[in-house]
């Protein structure tokens, strides 16, 4: 039960961006409400298949509201993401531009908002007879990315604020989901800050201290509410955000240090860590124990984890240059070893992102992956247990340092498609996916230390950097009104 309800926010929480675009608190009171609500159904000991039958025809009103942002209800990842609403926000602007294999009957039941056609047959093949063909007459989607050119939307220059309330290299930054006001940091000085960038001035929040070694990695829950962190002192630490205090200490089953964790995208009860004995672990964040079979040893020292969308496939980069992929079940957290993908040989792989959907002219399921071999590496997914094939290579600044990367999070409706990373030149770099030939479309000087992590709030207002020294650095984009 408690599975079905985590998926069920995080079904919502993966639409929570397209609803009231103008009153983002409205967004934030109802995604929290959503979760109070569905933690209540779950004690309600209903029979777990009406409320799975509940999950599945949310996600097809949600998807035949908004389009998908991800993979389709299938769960293939070569399935296309599209919009079954004609006009308004769907970025499908013209119904008459899609390549519909089926007939017209198709066609007037799905330009007309019916569900009736959809809840009778399998909504995968609905999703699957359909082609975006991208157009000049897409206004509405040009109007959500603000009609301008990708190196225009990228113009970030001026310097929102600087944070030095960190004494020693900063590792992570982060904004919260769907949040453009509230980010954390995470140093190797063993705390973690939580800062309000919105409104100026920006000011930090609380400093969550507890780890007794420094903080390699952090993840925000769904709701925001919670941050997962792990530390070299071989604990796992779960804090409430609000009290700005920890709940629980999970201690590393086999006392080693800590570099990695991510949470599950469908059940933050379930949350993954990856440790300095090259061992990758599934635990219950509830009771701190892992899960009989969700324990894997891989090649390395496991640096970076990512999870697909649909949380079916489990990426881990290690210390030696190896990527290896995971089938997870959710239900069971059992991990099975897919694939291993060498991108360097002895080279640490440092940070790895998957985003399902870039933009619509770059489609396919992609990783972005650091590694200490002066690139940026970007792999098309090409097989449903994560198997990767090498798209691109953008030249950074990167031998020795963990340096992270991160996809822009507006991609989906515009004329090409951005990723940033940092880099030891003390450097932030844009990059166009889709760009042949110089492909950077915009740097940052400002840091004096290696650039470790980059990140964006949701709307793009706000872009964040960290270095080796402990500055955070506020970056603010051109002509964009910040608050």
């Amino acid at each position: 039960m408690a599975a079905v309800w985590q998926q069920a926010l995080a079904l919502d929480a993966k639409f929570n961006a397209y609803r009231t675009p103008n009153n983002p608190q409205f967004r934030t009171l109802y995604i929290r409400r959503r979760s109070q609500l569905l933690r209540e159904c779950a004690k309600s000991g209903k029979d777990p298949s009406v409320r799975k039958d509940h999950l599945h025809i949310r996600a097809q009103l949600l998807n035949s509201r908004y389009g998908s942002p991800a993979f389709s209800d299938g769960g293939s990842i070569r399935s296309r993401s599209i919009s079954l609403r004609s006009g308004g926000r769907s970025g499908l602007d013209n119904f008459d531009k899609l390549n519909l294999s089926d007939s017209k009957k198709h066609r007037r039941n799905l330009s007309s908002g019916s569900l009736k056609h959809i809840f009778e047959g399998p909504m995968k093949r609905v999703f699957d007879s359909i082609e975006v063909v991208p157009t000049d007459e897409a206004e509405a989607s040009r109007a959500m990315a603000g009609g301008k050119t990708v190196s225009e939307n990228y113009a970030f220059a001026g310097m929102h604020h600087i944070f030095d309330q960190h004494t020693a290299a900063v590792t992570n930054v982060k904004f919260g989901h769907d949040d453009k006001t509230r980010l954390a940091c995470a140093s190797l000085d063993g705390t973690l800050s939580i800062c309000q960038v919105i409104p100026d001035p920006a000011t930090v929040i609380c400093m969550l201290r507890g780890h007794s070694a420094g903080v390699t990695d952090f993840v925000f829950s769904l709701s925001n509410d919670v941050i997962l962190s792990v530390s070299l002192d071989a604990t796992a630490r779960v804090w409430d955000i609000a009290a700005g205090k920890c709940m629980r200490v999970i201690e590393d089953s086999m006392a080693a240090e800590l570099l990695s964790c991510v949470f599950h995208p469908l059940n933050n009860n379930m949350f993954v860590t990856g440790n300095s004995k090259c061992f990758v672990q599934v635990l219950n964040i509830s009771t701190g124990k892992g899960y009989k079979g969700g324990s894997s040893k891989v090649t390395g020292k496991v640096l970076a984890l990512a999870f697909d969308s649909t949380g079916h496939i489990l990426w881990t980069g290690d210390d030696k240059g190896s990527i290896h992929s995971f089938t997870i079940d959710v239900n069971s957290g059992k991990l099975i070893k897919a694939r291993r993908i060498t991108v360097c040989e002895g080279l640490p792989v440092t940070c790895i992102s998957a985003r399902s959907w870039i933009s619509r002219e770059a489609r396919d399921p992609s990783l972005l992956v650091n590694c200490c071999v002066n690139a940026l590496c970007l792999f098309k997914i090409i097989s449903e247990d994560g198997a990767l094939q090498l798209k691109k290579r953008f030249p950074v600044k990167q031998k020795r340092s963990s340096i992270r990367s991160t996809f822009c999070p507006l991609m989906s409706f515009r004329q090409g498609a951005c990723v940033i990373s940092g880099s030891e030149d003390m450097c932030v770099y844009f990059f166009d996916v889709c760009k042949e030939s110089k492909p950077c479309v915009n740097k940052l000087l400002g840091h004096s230390a290696p650039v470790l992590d980059v990140c964006f709030n949701c709307d793009e207002s706000l872009l964040a950097s960290c270095d080796e020294q402990g500055m955070v650095i506020i970056w603010k984009r051109e002509g964009k009104q910040i608050g």
